[in-house]
């Protein structure tokens, strides 16, 4: 294999790679325009005094400032402002400016990092990225070398397929980790972390089957939709099943489909552990009540439209003595509805809702198995979607969405 070629302004060079801990002490950036609001973010982070000496910025880095992370010097650079500083980044686009402020910090002694040439630089900003406490820097000379190096790594350390992912710092205890709407890829990256940390896995039937697959052999995944005595008692049993695992010294993920706290009883899980004393970490994850619809050409607002959209569990229907919705209140809203678990109650629903006002002919999508490669929509209105579903066959899971932002964006999304 032959070897990346290095910059024609670093060829030569070798640098000393090292940490600097700018906490509390004065960091100079002069320019700020587009390299230093990238650069910034990983600056501000490090609780370095950092002040700024540009007499414009872009809107990203007035905000920093306006919102205190740094200090705006709203003028051109001068000869001592780099006095008492640890680090001076050179951001410009005027190489006399540039070159100046290189002059005083080798006076002054102060490693400066240049964005317009690496050759009269005294220090270099590495391609950086960080996964769980670990700050991964690559310096090869040439910087898109060293970003893509910095990329694999920093992905195989999220995704788990670096070895080192082994080695995690945490011990026993319980995850419940979103696993969004289906498709794997959309899963967050911290949920992702934590599966491939998981000793335990204790799956639903919603959660993206192709993630329990990545899975190293000694993981034990168990079934949760699978437990027996019902549905009541099959949270009891999952709850039991999460506290026992994790008091036998194991880390045990609960990986739910769509976000634990929307219809996902991850609040019933969450206190169950608590109870049992066991730490607990909530993951977020991407709903599948406006992600599903989403990927179906289906904003659940749209400007002028719509001020508001709501979630309703359709487990239950009208009629039944145990819904707690109010439909007469949810009929009588003029933004978008969106139904889950509604599959096979949606004649009631839909009858319910012209009961109490809605138009027969408010347009309905129906989005069967949404973000997988088995998706499909079906379409309808409130007048026709019972029979509709019926015809084409429509099975869980589903998400319902009901108003007029079904249409919005159709004609985009014809063949």
């Amino acid at each position: 294999m032959t070897a990346p070629t290095p910059h024609p302004s670093t060829e030569g060079r070798t640098p000393y790679p090292v940490g600097l801990l700018l906490a509390g002490r004065r960091v100079v950036v002069v320019g700020g325009g587009q390299v230093a609001q990238r650069r910034l973010p990983a600056l501000i982070a490090t609780g370095a005094d950092l002040h700024l000496i540009s007499p414009a910025t872009t809107p990203a880095v007035q905000a920093m400032a306006d919102a205190g992370e740094l200090t705006w010097h709203a003028r051109p650079y001068r000869d001592g402002d780099l006095a008492d500083t640890w680090y001076a980044l050179v951001a410009t686009d005027d190489p006399a400016v540039n070159a100046a402020v290189s002059a005083e910090a080798e006076r002054e002694r102060v490693f400066c990092s240049r964005s317009d040439d690496a050759a009269a630089a005294t220090a270099w900003t590495p391609a950086s990225g960080r996964d769980a406490g670990a700050t991964v820097a690559i310096l090869t000379g040439d910087p898109r070398h060293s970003a893509a190096l910095r990329d694999a790594i920093v992905d195989g350390l999220r995704d788990g397929s670096l070895a080192a992912r082994q080695y995690r710092s945490h011990g026993a205890g319980v995850a419940l980790v979103g696993g969004g709407p289906g498709d794997p890829d959309l899963i967050t990256v911290r949920g992702r972390r934590l599966l491939a940390d998981a000793d335990v896995v204790v799956a639903d039937r919603l959660a993206p089957r192709e993630l329990l697959a990545e899975l190293p052999e000694h993981v034990e995944v168990i079934d949760a939709s699978k437990i027996p005595y019902g549905r009541f008692m099959a949270q009891e049993a999952i709850n039991r099943t999460l506290v026992e695992h994790a008091k036998a010294g194991k880390f045990v993920v609960r990986l739910k489909g769509g976000d634990p706290y929307v219809f996902g009883r991850g609040g019933e899980e969450l206190l169950a552990c608590v109870e049992a004393g066991l730490p607990v970490t909530v993951v977020p994850g991407i709903s599948s009540s406006i992600s599903v619809p989403a990927a179906a050409g289906v904003p659940v607002t749209h400007r002028g439209m719509t001020h508001e959209f709501t979630v309703i569990s359709g487990h239950v229907g009208p009629d039944d003595e145990r819904s707690l919705t109010n439909w007469e209140a949810a009929a009588k809203m003029s933004g978008t509805l969106v139904l889950l678990m509604a599959v096979d109650k949606i004649g009631a629903i839909a009858a319910r809702l012209v009961e109490y006002g809605r138009p027969a002919d408010t347009p309905v999508a129906v989005v069967q198995e949404g973000t997988t490669a088995a998706q499909r929509r079906v379409d309808a209105n409130l007048g026709t979607v019972a029979a509709v579903v019926e015809a084409e066959g429509v099975k869980p899971p589903a998400v319902i969405v009901v108003g007029d932002v079904v249409n919005v964006l159709a004609a985009a999304f014809q063949p």
